[in-house]
């Protein structure tokens, strides 16, 4: 397990208090690239991800292993005043970033009111990820990634055209609102710096150290960060009146851009969708003449034209094996691959150069891969350090170490219910 942290968030402390899949990703994101992330869970049960997943060997959600690599788990009931009174003081003495993912209104109930809080610490950033956003009519409304996919535009246009909307097999939604939540964080702190860098002749609040200044709410709903994939959806209706919709594994006008059969009955999908890779192709294909043909010499011909050229593609493509015809193509410059599971990504020459899967060691399943951090920072990069921690497994480190809390004061609240997990025995 990679076990040093350079990574450029370093130093950055963020308390994490969402639950599921859309915060928690931002949690994750951010962890892997250097920030101290502190996820705060209720004492019953910690957050339902420690129980999600296709497969749990040994009672262990893997998906959890990733999704809480890199954080420091702590128990406390923020349905009690007491425990409200102990994450508070955690964000206002020791972060530099409050994630949340709940429904706009609960932090305030929970005396943990952005406003409030950057009133004290004007430098706190507050990331707050929701199905709808902080305003609107539909603010108070629930609603999961699977809702942020349907209001924002992809579930209408995935699928087959005479079938119902789909839907991908992951939670897109929710992880495409962790990804803009971690860039909002990241944009924010850029933001902070640069405020103290401006500010720096200024006596700071405690008259120690550089101003607290330039912390802000970052906004994330849901249904936007899906908007936000949907290319030109909304200018092609309002412009022209056309409404996209589901294309199957094709995109409209794009050819040849498609999933072709192998001999070996293995899908290949090959994308020679522009003229240089698509002439390539043809010749590979031993019919250069259609790089000539009418139908096919141009991209918009192409397009029109689509379902003659799969016909074309996919007749020549049954005659070799799915390996051989990546291997050709490959070598002469066009764009193809196998349609990869997770068999193929462990297996795979150039996911192992690339280390895009790392190993890490599980103190119950023993080693495993899981995705490393992305992108990749040359001088900067992230990694992981720990995978998803035990229900409260930094309890006495985060309430003795950084909030100054003796053993007996610990283990008066875990009495009262107030944080989960045994005795302290230092």
């Amino acid at each position: 397990m990679d076990t040093e942290n350079v990574g450029p968030l370093a130093g950055i402390r963020v308390v994490e208090v969402g639950t599921h899949v859309a915060g928690p990703f931002a949690g994750q994101l951010l962890g892997d690239f250097g920030a101290e992330v502190i996820k705060i869970e209720q004492p019953t049960g910690g957050d339902p991800m420690r129980h999600w997943g296709p497969v749990r060997p040994e009672g262990y959600s893997l998906w959890w292993e990733v999704l809480g690599r890199n954080k420091k788990s702590v128990t406390v009931d923020l349905r009690q005043p007491e425990g409200q009174a102990l994450v508070r003081r955690l964000v206002l003495e020791r972060a530099d970033v409050l994630l949340e993912n709940f429904r706009p209104g609960t932090l305030e109930r929970w005396g943990l009111d952005p406003a409030e809080l950057q009133e004290v610490r004007p430098d706190l950033i507050v990331a707050r990820v929701s199905g709808y956003g902080q305003t609107g009519p539909y603010a108070r409304r629930a609603g999961f990634g699977s809702i942020g996919e349907a209001m924002g535009g992809i579930r209408h246009v995935t699928g087959e055209p005479d079938r119902p909307p789909s839907r991908v097999g992951v939670s897109l939604g929710d992880a495409l609102a962790g990804v803009f939540a971690a860039y909002g964080v990241a944009m924010s702190l850029v933001h902070r710096e640069r405020t103290r860098a401006a500010t720096s002749g200024m006596p700071s609040s405690n008259g120690h150290g550089p101003p607290r200044t330039g912390g802000q709410v970052v906004d994330v709903a849901i249904y936007e960060a899906v908007l936000a994939l949907m290319e030109s959806l909304v200018l092609d209706y309002e412009l022209t009146g056309h409404v996209r919709g589901r294309t199957g594994s094709t995109l409209p006008n794009v050819a040849p851009s498609n999933i072709y059969r192998a001999a070996d009955g293995v899908w290949v999908l090959i994308a020679a969708n522009a003229d240089a890779p698509f002439r390539r192709l043809v010749e590979v294909m031993e019919q250069p003449q259609l790089a000539e043909d009418p139908r096919f010499a141009t991209h918009l011909a192409r397009g029109e034209h689509a379902q003659d050229l799969d016909e074309l593609i996919g007749a020549w493509a049954r005659g070799l094996s799915a390996e051989k015809l990546v291997e050709v193509l490959s070598e002469h410059g066009v764009p193809a691959s196998g349609i990869y599971t997770a068999k193929e990504m462990l297996t795979d020459p150039h996911f192992a150069a690339r280390e895009s899967l790392i190993q890490t060691v599980h103190p119950v399943l023993g080693e495993m891969h899981m995705q490393a951090p992305f992108p990749r920072l040359s001088a900067t990069p992230g990694s992981v350090r720990s995978t998803g921690p035990a229900h409260g497994q930094h309890n006495d480190e985060v309430l003795g170490d950084l909030l100054g809390l003796s053993n007996a004061d610990i283990d008066a609240l875990r009495r009262a219910g107030v944080v989960a997990g045994e005795p302290a025995t230092k």
